[in-house]
């Protein structure tokens, strides 16, 4: 199993952690220093961390596009003409489309929607995808979580007689395309002060500018917040500024099981929306959501947010859930034979980055797998698979290096791509996979120091487990919801020693559960579970033969069983005490 160097981040201003702790009530020094390494520093940035409301979200019409796109949609609106939301089919794209053609139909515009099947007529925008809008009679295309690099495309849907409004949030060329307006707060001089916002971000953001310009209540676009809170835990955008708002009353809403299709959705996960989390979004709900895109129609995810009955909407996650059962099953092949792939790779020639190739890969699962292939070897990786004669592919990268950047550099090599630091998509034709594996491995080369490729886990505080309290509790509570930017804060414990027998739990014993209690001080035995930790065991029990002590890392979380909820620590990493590492 792979070793992780553990690195206490650092703080230089000691002295002004414990001056924000004795103005935070003395809190501990553990949660104090988690604020600190957030950035949080004085007791005014303390309080907009912990009780920021929708009223401090950016004016909408700070972004740049925002006045041109508003007015062109609501002309559209008022003339009659037939307006297609066009989406892209994962999450974010699914949520947004169901957002933007919710709120259109609202205002009786004349909408409809479209997402691309992925093996049709691959990501984004194309002329394909333009044609059906043009046969259906639509006169403007609204794309979103999309467009920003269609500049082709754009210029076809003019020849066509569309006109496109972009509402996007992936990084621009630079070229951008000549639409009649741009929403992406990541172009040049866009003033907008968040730049991370998802695509169905963006597109609430275009909702509440369009409510302003009819002179309604921006609050009416709070109906759509769970599915922004969906959209911004799936897409993995920073869970800061913004963003950490939004999935926060989000996720608020979502606990209400107000929408349907999202409570038929849970029903089908067997998961309680009250309890409703980001993780819960991440790994039961987004998943289940995007397998509608990855093996099938994405227009089904659409059709379950919009469902109107019960019984529409309990169809559409039943479908759902029995495509996702599919999906496993494909992952796990896809999985097993790019882990062969890869170790062969690897065996020929040490190598920074990975291209991992085979035409009879599904399209709709390289991604999730390049996460998998990522995380096992901790390399940049590109998986690519055949679809329709051409070379399509999904990348994911390891932390400080952008892929974007990386693949930007083999443009010429390319038919196509897009994306973002962490994950990005290409199309290229089949002869240039050599020289493109070439240029990758050599762009990342470029980028890459060897400490980015020696895993790490930073850790926010020391912890003693006697702090472990109800208040530290119910102040580490607030500092959800969680995600990248706003990690649940790990904590490193030493010198434990375990009580009662550690055990292997879950599909092919891969998970471990045992108890641990400090060595020199009275404390209460806690739970620990090690999700994929399951290989420690052996060296568990040894230290429990010896008497040896371990030590831990660990974030917080509670755990529900048979009725009762308690705390447990959710191990990351677990070693000896006395254990030389790096």
């Amino acid at each position: 199993m792979r070793q992780y160097r553990w690195v206490l981040k650092q703080i230089e201003d000691d002295e002004g952690v414990k001056s924000l702790g004795q103005n935070l009530n003395d809190l501990p020094v553990e949660l104090t220093r988690a604020l600190m390494l957030r950035g949080i520093t004085t007791l005014s940035a303390a309080q907009d961390f912990f009780r920021a409301t929708l009223a401090e979200l950016h004016d909408p019409f700070l972004m740049k596009g925002m006045k041109a796109a508003v007015e062109r949609i609501a002309s559209a609106v008022t003339s009659g003409e037939k307006v297609c939301v066009y989406g892209d089919y994962d999450v974010d794209g699914t949520t947004a489309t169901a957002v933007l053609t919710s709120f259109l139909e609202s205002i009786s515009c004349n909408v409809s929607f479209f997402i691309p099947n992925r093996h049709k007529h691959g990501y984004g925008l194309s002329s394909t995808g333009i044609d059906i809008c043009a046969e259906d009679g639509a006169t403007l295309i609204i794309t979103v979580d999309c467009g920003i690099t269609s500049v082709t495309e754009i210029q076809y849907a003019a020849t066509r007689g569309i006109d496109v409004v972009i509402c996007d949030h992936h990084k621009p060329l630079d070229e951008l395309p000549d639409a009649v307006a741009v929403l992406d707060p990541k172009q040049a001089e866009c003033p907008y002060p968040f730049k991370e916002l998802c695509g169905c971000g963006v597109t609430y953001k275009l909702v509440q500018g369009l409510l302003s310009h009819l002179n309604r209540d921006p609050s009416e676009a709070e109906q759509y917040l769970d599915l922004v809170a969906l959209a911004t835990a799936s897409d993995m955008v920073p869970v800061t500024g913004e963003n950490r708002i939004l999935l926060r009353e989000g996720l608020a809403r979502l606990r209400t099981g107000l929408r349907r299709g999202i409570r038929f959705l849970a029903m089908e996960a067997k998961v309680k929306l009250t309890e409703c989390s980001s993780t819960t979004i991440l790994f039961s709900l987004g998943p289940r959501i995007n397998a509608a895109g990855r093996l099938g129609e994405a227009d089904r995810a659409v059709r379950l947010f919009l469902a109107e009955t019960d019984s529409d909407a309990a169809a559409s996650a039943e479908e759902l859930e029995k495509i996702n059962d599919k999906r496993r099953e494909i992952d796990r092949e896809t999985r097993d034979s790019a882990i062969k792939l890869a170790e062969i790779r690897l065996t020929s020639r040490d190598r920074q980055a990975l291209v991992l190739y085979d035409p009879d890969w599904n399209v709709g699962v390289i991604g999730i797998v390049a996460s998998r292939i990522v995380e096992r070897f901790y390399r940049p990786t590109v998986m690519l698979t055949k679809v329709n004669g051409k070379i399509k592919g999904s990348a994911r990268s390891v932390n400080g290096i952008s892929v974007f950047d990386a693949i930007r550099d083999c443009e010429d090599l390319l038919l196509d791509f897009g994306g973002h630091d962490y994950a990005a998509g290409v199309t290229l034709v089949e002869e240039n996979i050599q020289a493109f594996c070439d240029c990758f491995e050599s762009a990342v080369a470029a980028r890459i120091k060897p400490e980015l490729l020696d895993p790490v886990i930073e850790v926010d505080a020391e912890m003693d487990l006697t702090s472990l309290n109800d208040r530290f509790w119910a102040v580490l509570k607030q500092f959800e919801p969680f995600g990248p930017g706003n990690t649940a804060p790990t904590f490193w414990a030493k010198d434990l020693l375990l009580a009662g027998n550690p055990k292997t739990v879950g599909r092919e014993h891969s998970h471990i559960k045992f108890l641990v209690t400090p060595r020199d001080n009275y404390a209460p035995e806690r739970e620990v579970i090690g999700f994929g930790l399951g290989s420690k065991l052996e060296m568990l029990k040894s230290s429990q033969r010896s008497g040896e002590t371990i030590d831990l890392l660990f974030s917080i979380q509670e755990n529900t069983w048979a009725g009762r909820t308690s705390l447990q620590l959710r191990a990351h990493d677990v070693r000896l005490s006395n254990s030389i590492y790096p």
